[in-house]
């Protein structure tokens, strides 16, 4: 009696395994890579701007987009309260003069933009000024227009 093999022999069942797996991997690495970029008129109201002045607390150059913490003091009451700033990625703003260290926990800076949707102490910055220097920089917002660059 002669038995054919059909391919389903331990080493190709385990290349095909290997093989589906490793792609399952990426689409759901896609799609988490997706599912976190978001348009910006789902997070922020450009009806809503925003001008803020404080002091670098903390800077997040990564992708998708960085990220800036400054500490705001309430004019009124003196309560200091630490705003996330979003600002283009960093692809983005290379590409517009910026560096890694062009901001630096303990900078002062005046950023524009627009406040988050949900009411949180999030915004998305348009530009920033730098107090030291009095330069204003375009922050890489997806809100503006080509006109502002």
């Amino acid at each position: 009696m002669i038995v054919r093999k059909l391919g389903f022999d331990g080493a190709a069942r385990t290349a095909r395994l290997s093989a589906a797996l490793v792609a399952g991997l990426a689409a759901a690495s896609v799609a988490t890579v997706t599912a976190a970029h978001h348009s910006f008129p789902a997070q922020y109201d450009a009806g809503k701007p925003v001008t803020l002045t404080g002091a670098v607390t903390k800077v997040e150059w990564m992708n998708p987009h960085i990220l800036f913490y400054i500490d705001v003091e309430d004019a009124e009451t003196g309560a200091v309260t630490n705003w996330a700033l979003e600002m283009g990625s960093p692809n983005t703003l290379i590409r517009l003069g910026w560096a890694r260290s062009s901001l630096q926990p303990g900078d002062v800076v005046t950023v524009e933009g627009s406040l988050a949707r949900d009411g949180s102490h999030l915004a998305n910055a348009r530009s920033v000024t730098l107090a030291s220097t009095g330069r204003k920089m375009f922050a890489g917002s997806s809100q503006n227009d080509e006109s502002e660059r």
